[in-house]
């Protein structure tokens, strides 16, 4: 019997290898952007969504946005934005480094703007 073939479904956890985020604490409202010339073609050879982050990165995204546009769960979408910023391939700006407390200086900030409205 000769039916359509159905696509093959890969798992998610097979694009990051099992491994969990590290390195990093991408949190769902941190930023990222790959800076200009960021080798999109050649990060599209290693892995197709690798390329597809990469060009979605072009702008200044939060993860969130990443992982909702890729329909990628978003632990998957972390660890190969953690990847791709150590590699140098994207930026990570706000709270991308550190313990993964809020920055005193932003909360402050954040304070003083809801006080002006």
């Amino acid at each position: 019997m000769s039916g359509p073939r159905t696509a093959a479904r890969v798992r998610p956890y097979s694009f990051t290898g099992g491994r969990a985020p590290c390195g990093h604490v991408l949190q769902l409202e941190t930023f990222v952007q790959a800076p200009p010339g960021g080798g999109r073609e050649e990060a599209a050879r290693a892995l197709p969504e690798i390329g597809a982050i990469v060009g979605l990165c072009r702008k200044l995204r939060s993860v969130a946005e990443v992982s909702a546009l890729l329909r990628m769960p978003l632990g998957v979408v972390r660890v190969l934005l953690g990847d791709l910023a150590d590699q140098g391939r994207i930026r990570v700006y706000g709270p991308g480094h550190g313990t993964g407390r809020p920055d005193r200086a932003l909360l402050e900030r954040v304070q003083c703007g809801l006080r002006r409205i």
